[in-house]
């Protein structure tokens, strides 16, 4: 029979505020590479392997947050939101992943400008969200970083659909280049979509204990 799980009436709310940090810090290092190694493909010295490596980073610190949450009597907000937040933010990594490995499984030779204008608005909204992260504990700003991020989001929005409609604008262009980047740009679009929507569990927090 499993042991049951003790809760600890000790609290521990900084660890929590520490592990956020880290969360945030992780997804801007992602964020970071990304962008070099789609500026710089193919060659590049940012290698799949690489982001892959921040990725588990990533899935370490979600597992050590739900593992305290799930030890913790007392925490510094909603148990749900604790949770909520912490998935949230791995799924951003988990599509920046999904987006670089994309180079690779369909062999692309070079990167489109608007793909390399994707990164970049995506390093952008990933420091807004690191920082917000890391200003958790006593809010200080971070209703203007979730402002900004949400500036990026929609500029974000423009530049994808932009770009999918260039590919299909263009009856020259071969329809399996128009599925492989369809699939990346919607990829990378799919990584901001995550940045907003850990930025909108943020502003929760915020209300909630305002």
């Amino acid at each position: 029979m499993p042991r049951a799980l003790k809760l600890s009436l000790v609290p521990r709310t900084n660890e929590f505020y520490d592990l956020f940090s880290r969360a945030g810090e992780n997804t801007l290092e992602a964020a970071r590479l990304i962008e070099r190694r789609f500026r710089e493909y193919p060659s590049t010295s940012v290698t799949q392997a690489d982001i892959k490596a921040i990725e588990h980073e990533g899935d370490t610190i979600t597992r050590e947050l739900i593992q305290l949450l799930n030890t913790q009597y007392i925490t510094p907000f909603d148990r749900e939101d604790i949770f909520a937040l912490a998935t949230r933010v791995d799924d951003v990594v988990d599509h920046m992943d999904e987006a670089s490995e994309l180079l690779d499984l369909y062999g692309v030779e070079s990167p489109t400008r608007q793909a390399i204008e994707q990164c970049r608005i995506l390093v952008g909204a990933a420091e807004h969200l690191a920082t917000a992260l890391k200003e958790l504990k006593g809010l200080n700003g971070v209703e203007r970083e979730l402002v900004a991020l949400k500036e990026l989001e929609d500029e974000g929005d423009r530049v994808v659909h932009d770009a999918i409609a260039d590919l299909f604008r263009d009856p020259r262009i071969d329809p399996l280049i128009v599925i492989r980047w369809k699939d990346i740009f919607e990829a990378l679009e799919d990584a901001l979509d995550a940045c907003e929507t850990a930025a909108n569990v943020v502003g929760n927090i915020v209300v909630k204990n305002a």
